[in-house]
């Protein structure tokens, strides 16, 4: 009964969305009718984009002042999770290069999406600064409130976020206005989310029914990549990890203790709900307390290998889909790029997972209406994403401890361990 309650979201999500594949596969175009229903879904989402992008990420930031006294011990964890994502990404695009999910799809039909929308965007053609200042900013602050305009309204969270925290004491009344703004448009998106499995179901019902049922393979191969990218990952890099982090004794201390931690994760789905596991797993891999109860919790937020992944096979699923190159090195760049800050960033940002795929639809320049195609991903890898997620932060706590430490922290732990038993 636990297991059911703590998937009930995703397991109602996936029959929706079941439902909906096998709707539009019986009824085909006419499937159309039930558009309505989920373009009302769409556009409740887009109606609380804006202010729950703006709230959450300035709370997040202007929150985060007593995190200054970490120093070392963060700096290392921020590059360990930083070189750990960045990796995640380029292995999960180079998977997707060689097994390409859409094979055999025809996505010409996709271009009637691409047709009923009123984008007016410009083709002109840009130098690479012109693009970046175009990227992460616009001419003026009206402009912030679009959806269009994901990136520059995170660039101005964080800044308007930092400038709170930097004003101390004055600053506090609106670091927690900003934090009340963002438990209530938390309770804003359960609330819509409460009709989610209505609309994405009657919206996949109409993808289905123009593309086909061949899509429904193409969601099947996804699936089929990711558990594959994710059992290598897990099995091999998280070595990897362990033996830079204590050589051949490290990897025995890892695989001893990573159990636990993982059938938990599968369990609960939930990295948050593996933070008391992970603590305990930790410790009895030897890494030192102070470390521990600083690399755990963070990494619950901000490391998420596997939502690194998805953020690849978001972006990459969609480029198929559109027919866009993604050979050229300014695509490979900004496709590793956009999937790191999906997936290592937004995961700190409540709601995190709906603002990163809202962030690919923005950089990219796709239109909002394929939002639930890329949301339909999310649903069907939740279980090996929480698995990488999740336990990815234990073998992080011992390579953090290797840098703070020293190469030999491992068996200095022991030794003292040894003593304090003798």
């Amino acid at each position: 009964m636990q297991l059911l309650k703590n998937y009930k979201e995703t397991i109602t999500l996936l029959l929706a969305i079941v439902i909906g594949g096998i709707a539009g596969v019986i009824f085909g175009q006419d499937s159309s009718v039930v558009k309505p229903f989920g373009d009302l879904f769409l556009n409740l989402m887009f109606m609380i984009i804006v202010p729950l992008v703006f709230f959450s990420v300035s709370s997040a930031i202007a929150n985060i002042g007593e995190m200054k006294r970490l120093g070392k011990i963060l700096g290392a964890i921020v590059l360990v999770f930083s070189v750990t994502a960045i990796i995640s990404a380029v292995l999960g695009y180079i998977g997707i290069r060689i097994y390409n999910p859409l094979k055999g799809v025809d996505t010409s039909a996709i271009m009637n999406i691409m047709a009923d929308t009123d984008s007016d965007q410009s083709t002109e053609e840009l130098s690479f600064l012109d693009q970046l200042v175009k990227t992460f900013t616009v001419s003026d602050f009206p402009m912030l409130f679009s959806k269009s305009n994901m990136l520059q309204l995170i660039v101005f969270s964080i800044l308007f976020g930092l400038a709170t925290a930097m004003a101390g004491e004055k600053g506090k009344p609106v670091a927690s206005l900003l934090a009340s703004g963002s438990a209530i448009m938390m309770n804003v998106v359960k609330v819509v989310m409460y009709y989610a499995p209505i609309g994405l179901g009657c919206y996949f019902a109409t993808i289905v029914g123009e593309l086909g049922p061949q899509i429904l393979n193409g969601y099947v191969r996804v699936f089929v990549l990711y558990l594959a990218l994710s059992v290598f990952y897990y099995f091999g890099f998280f070595t990897l990890y362990a033996f830079f982090a204590g050589g051949k004794e490290g990897v025995r201390v890892f695989w001893k203790n990573a159990i636990t931690p993982s059938i938990t994760a599968i369990a609960t789905c939930s990295s948050a709900a593996c933070i008391p596991v992970n603590l305990a797993a930790v410790k009895k891999m030897g890494v030192p307390q102070d470390i521990a109860e600083t690399v755990i919790p963070l990494g619950a937020n901000t490391h998420k290998d596997g939502s690194v992944f998805g953020g690849v096979c978001k972006i990459v699923f969609l480029f198929l889909l559109f027919d866009k190159d993604m050979t050229s090195f300014t695509s490979v760049l900004s496709i590793i790029g956009v999937a790191f800050l999906v997936g290592a960033v937004m995961g700190a940002i409540p709601s995190g997972g709906m603002i990163g795929e809202m962030l690919i639809l923005s950089v990219f320049g796709f239109p909002p209406e394929v939002l639930p195609i890329i949301a339909i991903i999310s649903t069907i890898i939740d279980i090996p994403a929480t698995l990488l997620n999740s336990t990815g932060n234990t073998v992080c706590g011992m390579m953090v401890s290797r840098l703070i430490e020293g190469k030999d922290w491992l068996s200095q732990r022991a030794g003292k361990l040894k003593e304090r038993i003798g």
